[in-house]
């Protein structure tokens, strides 16, 4: 872990750690909280879910201030995806079981292990001032969800405690925070790729409310994905991409 950018707040339980570490940055907080909480009453996914928070997982929100416009902050969330798999390929006997998927899911086994939120503000300018990214990991516990297929470490490996897992993955965050402030996002990209779904994948995008089929056609950029469909290649900035395995299960 990098103690000296960190400083960890641990609590027992809170209805979001996301939600406080806002807080704490509206305030003024300097870059560099992390705010951890043992359980969430509630917490918060992606596109408006709740995210289940049994005991012994992870639930771990983490405040930064970086250069940079907010309409980058899609790639935040592409670089803490590789920082979490980063971090779980290291407990794991095979981490070729790890797999990412656009835009901030963390795949186990072709289930979903991890999930990341981002929340952020912009100065008038349009440069962020601050960002919370918010990062939930199943460790001990896969709860159930009606539209996903979920994972955990401890069908696996020994689940580590969510205090390891949270210095764990806070020393690949500062990391990968490091490589982009000195290399750009280029080195990012490139990591998230090489755990993605292979280019030319048959996937199907839900975006304004409509599925778009296609192919995956890789990473722009400014990190938004590229997807081949009715005989071009179209970047989308959001949306999600849903596999065979989410269809599956209703997602």
């Amino acid at each position: 872990m990098n103690p000296g950018f960190w400083r960890l707040r641990i609590y027992p339980s809170l209805d979001s750690t996301s939600d406080l570490c806002a807080k704490l940055a509206a305030a003024g907080e300097p870059e560099g909280l992390a705010v951890m909480a043992l359980r969430q009453t509630a917490g918060r996914g992606s596109r408006g879910r709740n995210w289940q928070s049994p005991v012994g997982n992870l639930y771990l929100s983490a405040l930064l201030r970086p250069p940079g416009m907010l309409a980058e902050g899609g790639r935040w969330a592409l670089l803490v995806a590789v920082a979490v798999a980063d971090a779980l390929a290291a407990l794991l006997p095979d981490p070729g079981l790890l797999a990412l998927k656009w835009p901030n899911d963390v795949l186990l086994d072709g289930r979903k292990v991890a999930g990341i939120l981002l929340d952020a503000t912009a100065k008038p300018s349009g440069a962020i001032d601050w960002l919370v990214i918010g990062c939930g990991v199943n460790l001990a516990r896969a709860p159930d969800m009606p539209d996903r297929r979920t994972a955990c470490i401890a069908e696996f490996a020994p689940p580590p405690a969510p205090k390891a897992m949270a210095d764990l993955l806070l020393d690949r965050l500062a990391h990968w925070r490091a490589v982009r402030a000195l290399d750009g996002f280029g080195p990012v990209r490139a990591a998230w790729l090489a755990r993605a779904q292979p280019v030319g994948t048959g996937v199907q995008l839900a975006y304004s409310g409509r599925l778009i089929g296609g192919t995956f056609a890789g990473l722009a950029d400014d990190g938004s994905l590229l997807l081949a469909t009715g005989g071009r290649v179209e970047a989308f900035a959001t949306g999600e991409i849903l596999l065979q395995t989410d269809r599956a299960a209703g997602g």
